[in-house]
């Protein structure tokens, strides 16, 4: 291997850590400041089903947590499965998070039960959808070696797209697997560049 390939993967690798870091960065230091300094009340910048103000709740909902244990919870899932959506490219997962930040917001803003709906979940189940429907939508070894993969670390999440715990934010589990799923359909239709 070249030193210019060896530069590319390290560079690659930088600005995956730099991403993925950036972002539990963000949600660990909101949830500090939510505690310590707004005692709670960041929460009210969540998703609250139908009410028209809280649509820019969709933006700030994965980034608040409702403690730590929840934060805990999103943040091994989410750096894994992050990473895994941008193994290929680090556009895919610019691509995944922004339809999957969406589909999961606006599904659980029109379709969600009462109650304000905050965390990252939806963002993982996002990744989980996209690396599964992956192999199915470009049906390539690699992708399909890959959605195996996925499948047998984090299938059994899956169920949580289920409403079977109280407090559990069940549609946006179930519309970020949609939209990671919707992602991977929109990816597998790009022209690939030579």
């Amino acid at each position: 291997m070249s030193k210019n390939n060896v530069k590319a993967i390290s560079d690659t690798l930088k600005t995956q850590i730099l991403i993925l870091g950036g972002f539990v960065a963000i949600m660990w230091i909101v949830q500090i400041l939510n505690l310590f300094l707004f005692r709670g009340t960041l929460t009210f910048y969540g998703v609250y089903p139908r009410h028209p103000d809280t649509l820019r709740g969709i933006m700030f909902m994965p980034f608040l947590h409702g403690g730590f244990p929840h934060l805990i919870a999103n943040t091994i899932p989410f750096v894994t499965l992050g990473w895994f959506v941008m193994v290929r490219e680090i556009r895919d997962f610019w691509v995944v998070t922004a339809v999957t930040m969406l589909v999961s917001g606006l599904g659980v803003w029109l379709l969600g039960s009462t109650g304000w709906h905050i965390g990252a979940s939806g963002l993982v189940f996002g990744y989980l959808g996209y690396l599964l429907s992956r192999g199915f939508f470009e049906r390539n070894l690699p992708s399909i070696f890959l959605s195996i993969i996925v499948g047998v670390l984090y299938g059994g999440i899956i169920i949580g797209v289920l409403p079977l715990q109280a407090g559990v934010s069940w549609e946006g589990h179930l519309f970020g697997l949609i939209g990671g799923g919707i992602a991977a359909w929109s990816l597998s239709r790009r022209p690939s560049i030579p």
